[in-house]
């Protein structure tokens, strides 16, 4: 058994100390909104929060995380900054499959909540592991920057 602070609540995991975070997220916390895309930590859309960083759930074992903050897509309406950034993600028509947009939100709070005004370059660098196979790269951009825009 294993202790997670998942979401601001101690809950405990039942899965062996090596399973991937995405898996002991999906199958033994019920948290469904961490997507599985290539299992490889190329893709993004596992992303979640370790300790307020971005880390790629499919790659990252559940022990890694024992006793430390897991932040998942499901908290982010709880966040002021993971807020603002789902709410630019409307305004600006950033989801069209939708696939990938649970990992590109959990990478967007991350750089904001770390950099209030991201240049282009931070916003580029912070995004360049989430693919959006839709190509909505430049709508990403602009949503960041509104939310940047409100938080400055």
């Amino acid at each position: 058994m294993i202790t997670l602070n998942l979401n601001g609540r101690d809950v405990q995991c039942d899965a062996d100390p090596a399973t991937p975070m995405l898996w002991a997220l999906r199958d033994n916390l019920n948290m469904t909104g961490t997507k599985f895309g290539c299992g490889a930590a190329l893709c993004g859309a596992c992303t979640i929060h370790l300790n307020g960083q971005p880390v790629r759930s499919c790659v990252t074992p559940v022990s890694a995380a024992a006793g430390q903050k897991v932040t998942t897509i499901e908290a982010m309406e709880n966040d002021p900054v993971g807020k603002a950034v789902q709410a630019a993600w409307i305004r600006h028509d950033v989801p069209q499959c939708g696939y990938c947009q649970s990992g590109q939100i959990m990478s967007a709070a991350a750089l904001l909540q770390t950099k209030k005004n991201p240049t282009d370059a931070d916003i580029d660098a912070a995004m360049s592991g989430n693919i959006c196979r839709c190509g909505t790269y430049q709508r990403i951009r602009a949503a960041i920057k509104d939310v940047a825009g409100t938080l400055a």
